[in-house]
């Protein structure tokens, strides 16, 4: 790769008859000792090679996306707005990108919903602000980079099915993002008292959020090591193999 930058290079050392090695109006110079003039022409030349490896080294690091997958923490706990008769929701939101420019993975694990007879939805989006001065209501709005109707903010992630006030969910292919410009690093979780209606429910409201109702948790992201979600991992795979055997058993 080297050798390729200095043939580009090697045109603009011509018509110097070969870097002003050979004067033929001069005596021969001691190559052993080259002049300053030479010496800086030289230098000249590795400033450039070494300005191009950089950047086309730059350019395939970005091409190739970082090494390491990138995980985030969001330890979800309830709205200090919330009045004392209200659900207290908590548990953990974890992240994984496998690369800059992949799809999200996520997993939800929370508990404290509402105890239901029949099974409920509950929403849940990522808003502006990592802002909890003011409990959720400080996150703002959903966050919307875009300017582009919901549900297609990056971090509308839809509706959760809550059983015995406990919802755990993993999902993956979401469009939220660790990196790059539009990361959701530092901005809010929120958990919402109502169901998504997903942009159909005719009015200003949903389009912007769902109509999904009071905030009832939130968090604020944050970059963490690959633990969380090393443990999480293994429980989602155990749980899997539970149910496989217990729909075996049924069988």
């Amino acid at each position: 790769m080297l050798a390729l930058l200095y043939c580009c290079l090697l045109p603009m050392t011509q018509g110097s008859d070969t870097l002003d090695l050979l004067d033929a109006t001069e005596p021969s110079p001691d190559l052993a000792q080259p002049s300053s003039h030479l010496a800086e022409q030289i230098r000249d030349m590795h400033a450039k090679v070494l300005e191009m490896w950089q950047e086309m080294t730059r350019q395939r690091r970005e091409a190739d996306g970082p090494g390491e997958a990138l995980h985030a923490v969001c330890r979800v706990q309830p709205s200090s707005t919330l009045a004392a008769e209200q659900p207290r929701v908590t548990g953990l939101v974890l992240f994984r990108q496998l690369a800059a420019g992949a799809r999200l993975e996520a997993f939800f694990d929370l508990e404290g919903f509402p105890a239901k007879p029949n099974v409920s939805s509950h929403a849940i989006h990522v808003h502006q602000f990592g802002d909890l001065s003011r409990g959720c209501e400080s996150t703002g709005p959903h966050y919307n980079p875009r300017a582009v109707p919901h549900p297609q903010h990056p971090g509308d992630f839809g509706n959760f099915a809550v059983r015995d006030s406990r919802l755990w969910k993993y999902r993956s292919g979401l469009a939220a993002s660790l990196a790059g410009p539009h990361s959701i690093v530092g901005r809010a979780v929120v958990v919402h008292a109502g169901e998504d209606d997903l942009g159909r429910g005719g009015n200003q409201a949903s389009v912007e959020n769902g109509n999904a109702g009071r905030r009832l948790a939130c968090c604020v992201v944050g970059t963490s090591g690959p633990e969380a979600w090393a443990r999480q991992a293994q429980e989602h795979a155990e749980r899997r193999k539970r149910r496989r055997e217990s729909e075996c058993k049924a069988a």
